[in-house]
């Protein structure tokens, strides 16, 4: 009988702080905006703030106005992609990755609407929808109508849903700007990376990327991040270049041998993440960030929290109240603060406000009682 093959074990602590370096929270980074968010292969947007504030806790010294101006100059944008969800990418990964996980998310979102597209032809509807929304940026509302008016039986949003899916639209700015914003309104990327190349991403350069933003890791857990399937393949392929650990249960984790793989007990400094910061979204199991006591805590029904890091792990919950004149950062604990997390979580709270909010505009910080 042939002997089970073991691997060296990382446990909890070890892929914590493994995980904190690759993601940019162990120190603030130098790296500039636009090689963040490539190096982190996107940034989680369902909202338009949560961009932001994910770099705030990230980089050296970064300003909003930083990603707006990328913004504008479409050196990065808001696209459905991972997971078939909203994210900030740069120009180059916005149209490679969205192709590259058509076949995962993005097609089953599509095939939970196939019974309100009953008698639509999908090639016309593509054929339709890409003129329609290149002709000028058009709202999720105005395609709806536009697309009702050739099938007026069909589901109006059964047939939006299948425009999302199928044709490979960017959300235009103003929206997402900082300060700014404004409605969805969304054109292909053919208009607005006029002149890229339109392939997918390759999937085993995908696959050492995401170790490397998201490492040590599992297929499940890569699987977990894209919304993909099937892809042992490619982690088998690639197996010769990676080296391979465990974690405590015993399932094989992978990663890139130059990769850094900091002590377990490497200092890692509070940090104040938005909702949706995909450091909480893109493994399998992710107890290398949140303990078995506080699983769940981030959601309240589909409403996702702000969430605060203490020693790398989650630790509670923060919210931001943006009166005229004040600004108010509330620190909810799950447990009990000692006076030195209380000073160090007042240390980051400060930074942040200091880097999000108008040198004009006072600010209170309020550290609650633990909840319950």
């Amino acid at each position: 009988m042939a002997l089970k093959t073991t691997h060296p074990v990382l446990g909890p602590r070890a892929l914590n702080r493994a995980t904190l370096d690759r993601q940019l929270l162990l120190r603030p980074s130098p790296m500039g905006v636009t090689e963040a968010v490539g190096h982190l292969l996107g940034l989680q947007a369902q909202n338009t703030k949560p961009p932001y504030y994910a770099l705030a806790a990230r980089l050296d010294g970064f300003r909003p106005e930083d990603l707006s101006e990328l913004m504008e100059s479409r050196r990065v944008a808001r696209i459905v992609s991972l997971r078939s969800t909203v994210h900030t990418h740069t120009a180059g990964d916005a149209d490679a990755l969205r192709r590259l996980v058509q076949a995962g998310a993005v097609d089953r979102e599509l095939k939970m609407f196939r019974k309100g597209l009953d008698g639509v032809d999908l090639d016309r509807l593509v054929a339709l929808a890409t003129a329609f929304v290149e002709e000028r940026p058009r709202s999720p509302k105005e395609l709806r109508e536009h697309l009702s008016s050739e099938w007026p039986d069909a589901d109006p949003q059964s047939l939006g849903i299948a425009a999302r899916c199928l044709l490979v639209m960017v959300q235009v700015t103003p929206r997402g700007l900082w300060g700014r914003s404004g409605q969805v309104a969304l054109t292909t990327t053919d208009v607005w990376f006029p002149g890229q190349e339109r392939e997918a991403a390759d999937l085993d350069e995908t696959v050492l990327r995401y170790l490397g933003a998201f490492g040590p890791a599992s297929v499940k857990d890569m699987q977990t991040w894209c919304g993909l399937t099937r892809l042992r393949p490619a982690f088998e392929r690639l197996r010769s270049r990676l080296l391979v650990f465990q974690d405590e249960a015993g399932t094989e984790l992978f990663d890139l041998p130059d990769a850094p793989r900091p002590d377990q007990d490497t200092p890692a400094p509070p940090r104040f993440l938005p909702e949706f910061d995909n450091l909480l979204l893109s493994h399998a199991d992710r107890s290398r960030v949140v303990s078995s006591e506080y699983k769940g805590r981030t959601w309240t029904g589909n409403q996702a929290h702000r969430v605060f890091l203490l020693d790398g792990f989650l630790a509670g919950l923060w919210q931001l109240d943006e009166q005229k004149d004040r600004t108010t950062l509330t620190v909810e604990p799950f447990g009990h603060l000692t006076r030195a997390q209380r000073a160090a979580l007042t240390a980051e709270a400060e930074r942040t406000l200091r880097l999000m909010t108008s040198p004009d505009t006072p600010y209170d910080i309020a550290i609650g009682a633990p909840a319950s």
